[in-house]
Parts: C-alpha cells; sequence; structure tokens
C-alpha cells in the first residue's frame, strides 16, 4: 500500500469526529455525575461525620475543575502558564 492510500484511511471527517465527541462526552458526563452524585450521598449524618469545612473544600474543588474544564473548550482562553520568571 502506498502511503497517499494509508493517510487516505486516517482522514477523519468531520462527521465522524463530531461522531466521537458526541459519544465520549456523553459518557463521561454521566459519569462524572454519578460521580458527584456519590459525594452528595456523605451528606448522610447517621453514616459520616463531616463538617463545613470539608463541604467548601470539595464545593471548591468541584468549581475549580469545571472552570478549568470550560477555559480548556474557550479558544480565546490562552493556555494556563503553570510557572514564569
Amino acid at each position: 500500500m502506498t502511503e497517499t492510500a494509508e493517510k487516505q484511511k486516517t482522514v477523519v471527517t468531520p462527521e465522524k469526529k463530531r461522531a466521537n465527541f458526541v459519544k465520549l462526552a456523553e459518557g463521561r458526563t454521566q459519569a462524572a455525575l454519578a460521580a458527584i452524585q456519590k459525594i452528595g450521598n456523605l451528606a448522610n449524618e447517621r453514616a459520616y461525620g463531616k463538617n463545613p469545612a470539608d463541604i467548601k473544600k470539595i464545593a471548591a474543588a468541584l468549581k475549580e475543575a469545571i472552570a478549568e474544564m470550560e477555559r480548556r473548550f474557550d479558544p480565546k482562553t490562552e493556555k494556563k502558564d503553570l510557572f514564569k520568571l
């Protein structure tokens, strides 16, 4: 098989890209929602000892993760630099 023929086989159409995105996004979003629901189950005071600081830390971590996900989808946002001198 020639190099050109191999390249033609690996071309992904916009429709295929969209289908892949939808499939992965739906599955990953459902998994994230299920995980968040499980965290909510920790509110059961008969089974778990918690304090308001714990809840604030959990909520802050989840909000930051959502904000980072939204930044990654925004084409206007520059990549976050971890360190600069």
